[in-house]
């Protein structure tokens, strides 16, 4: 366990245990998107914009990581989909934890749809990951989510932490799951999932002022910080929005003064 808190401190803020996560896996299950072209760019970016670490797949790494003067974590993801495929919500395993070392990867991530019907398969596979996890001294990061023919509302408060916990409970050193729209809600999500949690950023908003209030009320709910992708990534200014979410996060600004200080 030593080793995993060793890792786990160059993609968390040692001072306030919180981390600004920018996704970058979407090149397999959406194809080369916006974003995630000039790569080497993308990682500058946002590493100069303050972000604790990225998460890629094994391919894109000598492509785009650690490029500039500012350092920033490496996540390897382990597990992959296809939006064209027959079932998108069925993730397989690409990658293993002895990979991730062999890049020099700080930690790990998998991600789990709770209710599809390739759920028993994701739940063992992240057994094994995190088996192997502990281990290797790795971090591992889960993406949790209810997604699948018995989910009728994927945002479901009740889902949403059901799928959390179980995260938790299979070994995750952060559980990053969608935010549930209000504070109070999402306060319970944090208090049932026990291991700290990190919100996905969603579909891409159209308003700066949305992203960055959902921030700021996970943080007041007593969330740990972010996993944003496209919000970022896809950003007209890349650099700025990273910088606002992490004054957010690692700094405990307003919406207003992030915004002021980063966007206007």
């Amino acid at each position: 366990m030593f080793g995993k808190s060793v890792r786990i401190e160059r993609i968390m803020d040692r001072n306030t245990g919180n981390c600004v996560i920018v996704p970058m896996d979407h090149g397999i299950s959406a194809g080369p998107i916006e974003g995630l072209i000039d790569m080497k760019k993308t990682v500058d970016d946002v590493a100069n914009g303050g972000a604790t670490a990225v998460v890629m797949h094994k391919g894109l790494i000598r492509y785009s990581h650690r490029t500039s003067g500012h350092d920033i974590g490496l996540i390897l993801h382990l597990s992959a989909s296809t939006d064209i495929g027959v079932n998108k919500n069925s993730k397989v395993l690409v990658a293993t934890v002895e990979e991730a070392l062999k890049v020099g990867a700080d930690a790990v991530s998998v991600h789990i749809n709770v209710g599809a019907e390739t759920e028993p398969e994701m739940l063992a596979d992240l057994g094994q990951v995190s088996k192997e996890c502990n281990e290797w001294g790795m971090p591992l990061l889960v993406m949790a989510y209810p997604r699948g023919p018995t989910i009728k509302d994927s945002y479901d408060p009740a889902a949403v932490a059901h799928a959390a916990r179980v995260a938790t409970e299979l070994g995750a050193d952060i559980v990053k799951c969608s935010y549930t729209g209000d504070i109070d809600s999402f306060r319970e999500i944090v208090k049932g999932t026990l291991a700290p949690v990190v919100i996905a950023g969603g579909p891409k908003m159209n308003s700066d002022d949305d992203i960055l209030q959902m921030v700021y009320d996970s943080i007041q709910a007593g969330g740990h910080g972010v996993s944003i992708g496209r919000n970022v990534f896809q950003h007209r200014n890349v650099e700025g929005m990273t910088r606002a979410i992490s004054d957010i996060v690692l700094r405990g600004y307003t919406v207003e003064e992030a915004k002021k200080d980063n966007l206007s």
